[in-house]
Protein backbone atom coordinates (compact mmCIF):
# COMPACT_ATOMS: atom_id res chain seq x y z
CA UNK A 1 0.00 0.00 0.00
CA UNK A 2 1.73 3.43 -0.92
CA UNK A 3 1.57 5.56 2.19
CA UNK A 4 -0.48 9.26 0.98
CA UNK A 5 1.50 12.58 1.81
CA UNK A 6 -1.15 15.32 3.24
CA UNK A 7 -0.68 17.92 4.59
CA UNK A 8 0.32 18.45 8.09
CA UNK A 9 0.52 15.04 9.45
CA UNK A 10 -2.63 13.18 7.84
CA UNK A 11 -3.47 12.17 11.75
CA UNK A 12 -3.63 15.54 12.97
CA UNK A 13 -6.79 17.52 11.85
CA UNK A 14 -5.29 21.24 11.39
CA UNK A 15 -5.73 22.17 14.32
CA UNK A 16 -4.72 25.58 13.16
CA UNK A 17 -7.62 25.64 10.08
CA UNK A 18 -10.33 24.81 12.85
CA UNK A 19 -9.38 28.14 14.58
CA UNK A 20 -9.75 29.93 11.94
CA UNK A 21 -12.79 29.00 11.59
CA UNK A 22 -13.46 26.80 8.37
CA UNK A 23 -16.72 26.82 6.90
CA UNK A 24 -18.89 23.49 7.90
CA UNK A 25 -20.46 23.04 4.26
CA UNK A 26 -19.89 19.39 3.06
CA UNK A 27 -21.78 17.28 5.24
CA UNK A 28 -20.90 13.55 6.80
CA UNK A 29 -22.16 10.71 5.12
CA UNK A 30 -21.66 7.76 5.28
CA UNK A 31 -23.74 4.45 2.75
CA UNK A 32 -26.66 6.77 2.54
CA UNK A 33 -26.99 7.55 5.98
CA UNK A 34 -27.28 10.87 7.72
CA UNK A 35 -24.03 11.06 9.68
CA UNK A 36 -25.13 13.58 12.27
CA UNK A 37 -28.04 11.36 13.55
CA UNK A 38 -26.82 9.37 17.33
CA UNK A 39 -26.69 5.34 16.99
CA UNK A 40 -30.18 5.26 16.01
CA UNK A 41 -31.96 1.83 14.65
CA UNK A 42 -29.53 -0.36 16.56
CA UNK A 43 -26.56 0.57 14.74
CA UNK A 44 -23.79 3.29 16.11
CA UNK A 45 -21.06 5.57 14.32
CA UNK A 46 -17.27 5.84 14.53
CA UNK A 47 -16.24 8.72 12.86
CA UNK A 48 -12.75 8.74 11.26
CA UNK A 49 -10.74 11.15 8.83
CA UNK A 50 -11.51 10.17 5.53
CA UNK A 51 -8.00 8.79 4.76
CA UNK A 52 -7.95 5.41 2.55
CA UNK A 53 -4.17 4.74 4.16
CA UNK A 54 -6.58 4.79 7.68
CA UNK A 55 -9.75 3.33 6.83
CA UNK A 56 -8.58 -0.04 5.24
CA UNK A 57 -8.28 -0.87 9.05
CA UNK A 58 -10.79 1.19 10.64
CA UNK A 59 -13.14 -0.90 7.99
CA UNK A 60 -11.56 -3.91 8.46
CA UNK A 61 -12.39 -3.39 12.56
CA UNK A 62 -16.23 -2.68 11.69
CA UNK A 63 -16.60 -5.49 9.45
CA UNK A 64 -15.08 -7.96 12.38
CA UNK A 65 -17.36 -6.50 15.08
CA UNK A 66 -20.62 -5.95 12.57
CA UNK A 67 -20.10 -10.53 12.46
CA UNK A 68 -20.43 -10.92 16.11
CA UNK A 69 -22.85 -8.03 17.75
CA UNK A 70 -26.46 -7.70 17.12
CA UNK A 71 -25.96 -3.70 17.36
CA UNK A 72 -24.03 -2.50 14.51
CA UNK A 73 -21.19 -0.43 13.65
CA UNK A 74 -20.97 2.35 11.09
CA UNK A 75 -18.17 3.89 9.91
CA UNK A 76 -18.43 7.83 9.26
CA UNK A 77 -15.64 9.23 7.47
CA UNK A 78 -15.23 12.91 6.96
CA UNK A 79 -11.90 14.79 5.12
CA UNK A 80 -9.08 16.19 7.19
CA UNK A 81 -9.98 19.53 6.24
CA UNK A 82 -12.59 20.86 9.41
CA UNK A 83 -12.57 17.59 10.86
CA UNK A 84 -12.46 19.20 14.58
CA UNK A 85 -14.49 22.01 13.43
CA UNK A 86 -17.50 19.78 12.66
CA UNK A 87 -16.87 17.30 15.55
CA UNK A 88 -16.85 20.63 17.85
CA UNK A 89 -19.99 21.85 16.32
CA UNK A 90 -21.69 18.25 16.39
CA UNK A 91 -20.38 17.41 20.29
CA UNK A 92 -22.50 20.79 21.09
CA UNK A 93 -25.85 19.28 19.46
CA UNK A 94 -27.83 16.47 20.41
CA UNK A 95 -26.15 14.84 17.29
CA UNK A 96 -23.00 13.71 18.63
CA UNK A 97 -20.84 10.60 17.30
CA UNK A 98 -20.78 7.88 19.27
CA UNK A 99 -17.32 7.09 18.59
CA UNK A 100 -14.96 9.47 16.89
CA UNK A 101 -11.57 9.43 16.54
CA UNK A 102 -9.17 12.33 17.72
CA UNK A 103 -5.63 13.29 19.17
CA UNK A 104 -5.87 13.14 22.73
CA UNK A 105 -4.91 16.05 25.10
CA UNK A 106 -6.73 20.03 24.21
CA UNK A 107 -8.09 18.27 21.35
CA UNK A 108 -10.72 16.58 23.89
CA UNK A 109 -10.66 18.57 26.47
CA UNK A 110 -13.20 20.79 26.94
CA UNK A 111 -14.87 18.02 26.05
CA UNK A 112 -14.45 16.00 29.33
CA UNK A 113 -14.52 18.66 31.14
CA UNK A 114 -17.90 19.49 29.92
CA UNK A 115 -19.17 15.72 31.00
CA UNK A 116 -19.62 14.88 27.43
CA UNK A 117 -17.27 11.97 27.03
CA UNK A 118 -17.55 8.38 28.60
CA UNK A 119 -14.79 7.86 31.65
CA UNK A 120 -13.16 4.87 30.29
CA UNK A 121 -11.55 4.26 33.29
CA UNK A 122 -13.68 2.07 35.37
CA UNK A 123 -13.49 -0.37 32.33
CA UNK A 124 -9.86 -0.48 32.18
CA UNK A 125 -10.23 -1.29 35.70
CA UNK A 126 -12.48 -3.80 35.60
CA UNK A 127 -10.76 -5.47 32.40
CA UNK A 128 -6.88 -5.48 33.03
CA UNK A 129 -6.23 -7.61 30.74
CA UNK A 130 -7.78 -5.39 27.93
CA UNK A 131 -5.44 -2.26 29.34
CA UNK A 132 -2.25 -4.52 29.40
CA UNK A 133 -2.36 -4.42 26.32
CA UNK A 134 -1.24 -0.76 25.38
CA UNK A 135 1.69 0.38 25.98
CA UNK A 136 1.22 2.78 29.44
CA UNK A 137 2.95 5.98 28.13
CA UNK A 138 1.08 5.98 24.99
CA UNK A 139 -2.62 4.55 26.73
CA UNK A 140 -1.53 7.57 29.84
CA UNK A 141 -0.83 10.39 27.04
CA UNK A 142 -4.60 9.72 26.02
CA UNK A 143 -5.65 10.90 29.75
CA UNK A 144 -7.51 13.92 30.95
CA UNK A 145 -7.19 14.91 34.83
CA UNK A 146 -6.63 11.23 35.32
CA UNK A 147 -8.49 9.87 34.06
CA UNK A 148 -8.84 7.40 30.50
CA UNK A 149 -11.05 9.18 27.84
CA UNK A 150 -9.20 7.71 24.71
CA UNK A 151 -8.29 4.09 23.13
CA UNK A 152 -5.07 4.05 21.44
CA UNK A 153 -6.46 3.54 17.51
CA UNK A 154 -3.40 3.63 15.14
CA UNK A 155 0.51 3.49 15.19
CA UNK A 156 2.77 5.59 17.45
CA UNK A 157 4.70 8.52 15.74
CA UNK A 158 7.51 9.83 17.49
CA UNK A 159 9.42 12.91 16.65
CA UNK A 160 12.97 11.41 14.88
CA UNK A 161 16.17 12.94 13.99
CA UNK A 162 16.75 12.21 10.48
CA UNK A 163 19.94 12.55 8.58
CA UNK A 164 21.54 11.65 5.10
CA UNK A 165 24.43 8.92 5.32
CA UNK A 166 26.16 9.92 2.55
CA UNK A 167 26.08 13.25 3.98
CA UNK A 168 27.67 12.38 7.03
CA UNK A 169 30.14 10.22 5.66
CA UNK A 170 31.47 13.45 2.94
CA UNK A 171 31.20 15.66 6.30
CA UNK A 172 33.06 13.08 8.23
CA UNK A 173 30.88 13.23 11.62
CA UNK A 174 28.76 10.81 13.41
CA UNK A 175 24.92 11.73 14.14
CA UNK A 176 25.31 13.47 17.10
CA UNK A 177 24.89 12.64 20.99
CA UNK A 178 24.97 15.90 22.43
CA UNK A 179 24.11 19.68 21.42
CA UNK A 180 27.42 20.57 21.00
CA UNK A 181 28.44 17.97 18.95
CA UNK A 182 24.80 18.62 16.73
CA UNK A 183 26.46 22.26 16.46
CA UNK A 184 29.74 20.74 15.27
CA UNK A 185 28.16 19.07 12.47
CA UNK A 186 25.82 22.63 11.65
CA UNK A 187 28.57 24.70 11.04
CA UNK A 188 30.71 22.07 9.37
CA UNK A 189 27.72 21.66 6.85
CA UNK A 190 27.04 25.42 6.33
CA UNK A 191 30.96 25.30 5.39
CA UNK A 192 30.86 22.88 3.11
CA UNK A 193 27.80 24.30 1.49
CA UNK A 194 25.01 22.33 2.88
CA UNK A 195 21.69 23.26 4.68
CA UNK A 196 22.57 21.39 7.96
CA UNK A 197 18.70 21.10 8.81
CA UNK A 198 15.93 20.93 6.26
CA UNK A 199 12.76 22.39 7.54
CA UNK A 200 9.34 23.86 6.00
CA UNK A 201 9.33 26.79 7.62
CA UNK A 202 6.54 28.01 5.69
CA UNK A 203 4.39 26.30 8.10
CA UNK A 204 4.86 26.55 11.56
CA UNK A 205 4.12 23.52 12.61
CA UNK A 206 6.91 21.99 11.11
CA UNK A 207 8.86 24.53 13.48
CA UNK A 208 7.35 23.10 16.84
CA UNK A 209 9.52 20.11 16.93
CA UNK A 210 12.43 22.35 17.97
CA UNK A 211 11.42 24.04 21.29
CA UNK A 212 9.27 20.05 22.40
CA UNK A 213 12.30 18.38 22.31
CA UNK A 214 14.87 21.32 23.68
CA UNK A 215 12.05 22.12 26.48
CA UNK A 216 12.14 18.46 27.56
CA UNK A 217 15.70 17.82 27.28
CA UNK A 218 16.27 21.12 28.98
CA UNK A 219 13.85 21.25 31.74
CA UNK A 220 12.06 17.36 31.58
CA UNK A 221 8.68 16.79 30.70
CA UNK A 222 6.84 18.43 33.65
CA UNK A 223 7.84 21.78 32.09
CA UNK A 224 5.12 22.09 29.46
CA UNK A 225 2.64 19.29 31.67
CA UNK A 226 2.23 22.67 33.84
CA UNK A 227 1.25 24.52 30.49
CA UNK A 228 -0.75 22.05 29.37
CA UNK A 229 -2.61 21.94 32.80
CA UNK A 230 -3.10 25.74 32.36
CA UNK A 231 -1.12 26.20 35.55
CA UNK A 232 -0.49 29.97 35.85
CA UNK A 233 2.99 31.24 35.31
CA UNK A 234 4.01 28.10 33.48
CA UNK A 235 5.21 29.86 30.20
CA UNK A 236 7.95 31.52 32.44
CA UNK A 237 9.69 28.19 33.01
CA UNK A 238 13.18 29.23 32.71
CA UNK A 239 12.94 25.84 30.29
CA UNK A 240 11.33 27.69 27.76
CA UNK A 241 13.52 31.02 27.76
CA UNK A 242 16.38 29.04 27.45
CA UNK A 243 14.92 26.81 24.47
CA UNK A 244 14.10 29.89 22.72
CA UNK A 245 17.40 31.88 22.77
CA UNK A 246 19.03 27.80 21.54
CA UNK A 247 16.62 28.08 18.39
CA UNK A 248 17.70 31.94 17.80
CA UNK A 249 20.89 31.10 17.78
CA UNK A 250 21.08 27.98 15.34
CA UNK A 251 18.71 30.15 13.03
CA UNK A 252 21.43 32.83 13.10
CA UNK A 253 24.14 29.94 12.46
CA UNK A 254 22.21 29.09 9.25
CA UNK A 255 20.71 25.84 10.73
CA UNK A 256 18.25 26.10 8.20
CA UNK A 257 19.93 27.61 5.48
CA UNK A 258 18.01 30.90 4.38
CA UNK A 259 15.12 29.89 2.22
CA UNK A 260 13.35 27.80 4.58
CA UNK A 261 10.95 30.42 5.79
CA UNK A 262 9.42 30.15 1.30
CA UNK A 263 9.46 25.94 1.89
CA UNK A 264 6.02 24.25 2.49
CA UNK A 265 4.87 20.86 3.90
CA UNK A 266 2.89 20.50 0.89
CA UNK A 267 4.60 18.72 -2.29
CA UNK A 268 7.77 17.65 0.14
CA UNK A 269 9.90 20.30 -0.14
CA UNK A 270 12.07 19.76 3.17
CA UNK A 271 11.98 16.05 2.69
CA UNK A 272 13.50 16.36 -0.96
CA UNK A 273 16.09 18.42 0.57
CA UNK A 274 17.37 15.78 2.81
CA UNK A 275 17.13 12.85 0.23
CA UNK A 276 18.75 14.74 -2.54
CA UNK A 277 21.66 15.67 -0.66
CA UNK A 278 21.45 19.23 -0.36
CA UNK A 279 20.72 19.19 3.11
CA UNK A 280 22.39 16.97 6.05
CA UNK A 281 19.64 16.69 8.96
CA UNK A 282 15.58 16.81 9.20
CA UNK A 283 13.92 16.92 12.86
CA UNK A 284 10.25 15.46 12.13
CA UNK A 285 7.86 12.75 12.56
CA UNK A 286 8.30 8.83 12.08
CA UNK A 287 6.06 9.31 8.62
CA UNK A 288 8.87 11.25 7.24
CA UNK A 289 10.12 7.61 6.67
CA UNK A 290 7.30 6.17 5.26
CA UNK A 291 7.19 9.58 2.83
CA UNK A 292 10.55 8.90 1.32
CA UNK A 293 10.07 5.22 1.02
CA UNK A 294 7.67 6.46 -1.66
CA UNK A 295 8.85 9.74 -3.03
CA UNK A 296 12.46 8.89 -2.76
CA UNK A 297 12.68 5.29 -2.83
CA UNK A 298 16.70 4.40 -3.62
CA UNK A 299 17.47 7.00 -0.80
CA UNK A 300 14.95 5.69 1.59
CA UNK A 301 17.01 2.25 0.62
CA UNK A 302 20.35 2.79 1.11
CA UNK A 303 20.76 6.55 3.05
CA UNK A 304 18.04 7.47 5.33
CA UNK A 305 19.83 7.45 8.64
CA UNK A 306 17.40 8.10 12.09
CA UNK A 307 18.68 8.88 16.01
CA UNK A 308 17.27 9.93 18.97
CA UNK A 309 17.16 13.77 19.78
CA UNK A 310 20.58 14.70 21.47
CA UNK A 311 20.88 15.43 24.90
CA UNK A 312 21.31 19.24 26.33
CA UNK A 313 24.45 19.67 28.53
CA UNK A 314 23.25 20.88 32.46
CA UNK A 315 20.01 19.67 31.62
CA UNK A 316 17.93 17.34 33.70
CA UNK A 317 15.59 16.01 30.80
CA UNK A 318 15.85 11.82 30.20
CA UNK A 319 17.76 11.28 27.28
CA UNK A 320 14.90 8.41 26.38
CA UNK A 321 11.93 10.67 26.35
CA UNK A 322 10.73 11.25 23.12
CA UNK A 323 7.85 13.97 21.72
CA UNK A 324 5.44 13.59 19.01
CA UNK A 325 1.82 12.03 18.38
CA UNK A 326 1.58 8.67 20.66
CA UNK A 327 -0.78 7.94 18.31
CA UNK A 328 -4.29 8.95 17.75
CA UNK A 329 -7.79 7.89 19.34
CA UNK A 330 -11.15 6.41 19.97
CA UNK A 331 -13.10 8.34 22.26
CA UNK A 332 -16.71 7.40 23.37
CA UNK A 333 -19.44 10.20 23.57
CA UNK A 334 -21.61 9.79 26.47
CA UNK A 335 -24.55 10.59 25.04
CA UNK A 336 -24.37 7.87 22.99
CA UNK A 337 -27.39 5.03 22.81
CA UNK A 338 -24.73 2.13 22.65
CA UNK A 339 -22.05 3.12 24.80
CA UNK A 340 -22.01 -0.51 25.75
CA UNK A 341 -22.03 -1.23 22.28
CA UNK A 342 -19.21 1.13 21.17
CA UNK A 343 -17.12 -0.12 24.24
CA UNK A 344 -17.40 -3.33 23.45
CA UNK A 345 -16.12 -2.58 19.90
CA UNK A 346 -12.94 -0.74 21.67
CA UNK A 347 -12.42 -3.53 23.21
CA UNK A 348 -12.60 -6.47 20.50
CA UNK A 349 -10.53 -4.32 18.04
CA UNK A 350 -8.64 -2.03 19.24
CA UNK A 351 -5.52 -4.24 20.28
CA UNK A 352 -6.88 -7.53 17.82
CA UNK A 353 -4.25 -9.17 15.67
CA UNK A 354 -6.58 -8.56 12.55
CA UNK A 355 -6.51 -4.84 13.31
CA UNK A 356 -2.32 -4.77 14.37
CA UNK A 357 -1.53 -6.59 10.91
CA UNK A 358 -3.59 -4.36 8.64
CA UNK A 359 -1.91 -1.25 10.35
CA UNK A 360 1.66 -3.51 10.57
CA UNK A 361 1.43 -3.59 6.67
CA UNK A 362 0.26 0.03 6.12
CA UNK A 363 3.83 1.02 7.79
CA UNK A 364 2.57 1.84 11.39
CA UNK A 365 3.61 0.67 14.55
CA UNK A 366 0.75 -0.08 16.53
CA UNK A 367 0.63 1.15 20.85
CA UNK A 368 0.47 -2.81 21.84
CA UNK A 369 3.03 -4.70 23.94
CA UNK A 370 4.87 -7.59 22.58
CA UNK A 371 4.59 -6.40 19.36
CA UNK A 372 8.04 -8.18 18.13
CA UNK A 373 6.94 -11.37 16.79
CA UNK A 374 4.70 -9.39 14.75
CA UNK A 375 7.32 -7.08 13.79
CA UNK A 376 8.01 -9.55 10.42
CA UNK A 377 4.48 -8.13 9.47
CA UNK A 378 5.87 -4.81 9.14
CA UNK A 379 5.95 -2.27 5.78
CA UNK A 380 10.28 -2.24 7.10
CA UNK A 381 10.26 -4.43 9.86
CA UNK A 382 13.83 -2.71 10.78
CA UNK A 383 12.33 0.61 10.89
CA UNK A 384 9.38 -0.56 12.74
CA UNK A 385 11.58 -2.26 15.46
CA UNK A 386 13.42 0.99 15.86
CA UNK A 387 10.20 2.97 17.00
CA UNK A 388 8.44 0.36 18.74
CA UNK A 389 12.16 0.22 20.96
CA UNK A 390 12.01 4.13 21.31
CA UNK A 391 8.95 4.14 22.51
CA UNK A 392 8.85 1.13 24.72
CA UNK A 393 12.14 2.33 26.01
CA UNK A 394 11.08 6.10 26.83
CA UNK A 395 9.94 7.25 30.08
CA UNK A 396 7.36 9.41 28.57
CA UNK A 397 5.96 10.96 25.32
CA UNK A 398 4.58 13.81 25.24
CA UNK A 399 1.76 15.19 23.03
CA UNK A 400 2.68 17.50 20.73
CA UNK A 401 2.13 20.93 21.91
CA UNK A 402 -0.13 22.09 19.46
CA UNK A 403 -2.46 19.18 20.38
CA UNK A 404 -1.53 19.34 23.65
CA UNK A 405 -3.04 22.85 24.24
CA UNK A 406 -7.13 23.91 23.86
CA UNK A 407 -7.54 25.56 20.51
CA UNK A 408 -7.71 28.81 21.57
CA UNK A 409 -3.86 28.77 22.37
CA UNK A 410 -2.66 26.59 19.88
CA UNK A 411 -2.48 29.10 16.82
CA UNK A 412 -0.95 31.83 19.28
CA UNK A 413 1.41 29.88 20.07
CA UNK A 414 2.67 28.99 16.67
CA UNK A 415 2.19 32.09 15.27
CA UNK A 416 4.99 33.33 18.06
CA UNK A 417 7.15 30.63 17.17
CA UNK A 418 6.95 31.39 13.34
CA UNK A 419 7.92 34.54 14.50
CA UNK A 420 10.64 33.07 16.63
CA UNK A 421 12.36 31.40 13.84
CA UNK A 422 11.81 34.63 11.51
CA UNK A 423 13.86 36.65 14.08
CA UNK A 424 10.64 39.12 15.02
CA UNK A 425 10.40 37.52 18.57
CA UNK A 426 12.67 37.19 21.49
CA UNK A 427 12.55 34.69 24.04
CA UNK A 428 10.55 37.02 26.11
CA UNK A 429 8.46 38.28 23.66
CA UNK A 430 7.36 34.47 22.80
CA UNK A 431 6.92 33.93 26.68
CA UNK A 432 4.28 37.22 26.95
CA UNK A 433 2.91 36.21 23.53
CA UNK A 434 1.55 32.79 24.94
CA UNK A 435 1.12 33.65 28.83
CA UNK A 436 -1.40 36.23 27.19
CA UNK A 437 -3.07 33.65 25.00
CA UNK A 438 -3.38 31.35 28.08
Amino acid sequence: MVPQRLPRRSFLGLLGAAGAGIGLGGGLTACGTDATSSGGGGSFQVWVLQEESQNVAHQGAVDRFNKKSDVKARLVPSPNDGYTDKLHVSMGSSNKPDVFYNWGGGSIRTYARDDLLVDLTPYFDKDKAWKDKFLPSVLDAGTIDGKYYGVPARGMQPIILFYNKAVFTDLGVQPPRTWTELLTIVDRAKGNGIIPFALAGGDAWTELVWPEYLVDRIGGPDVFNNIAAGKKGAWKDPAITKAVDMIRDLVQRGGFGDSYASVRWDGGGASNLIAQGKAAMHLMGSWEYTNQVTDQPEYAKTNQGFTDFPTVEGGVGDPKAIVGNPTNYFSVSKGSKHVDAAVAFLKQEMASKAYIDQWLKAGDVPAVRDLEPEMVKAADPKFAKAVYDMVTKAPSFQLSWDQAVEKAQAQPMLDALQKVFLGQLDAAGFVKANEDAA
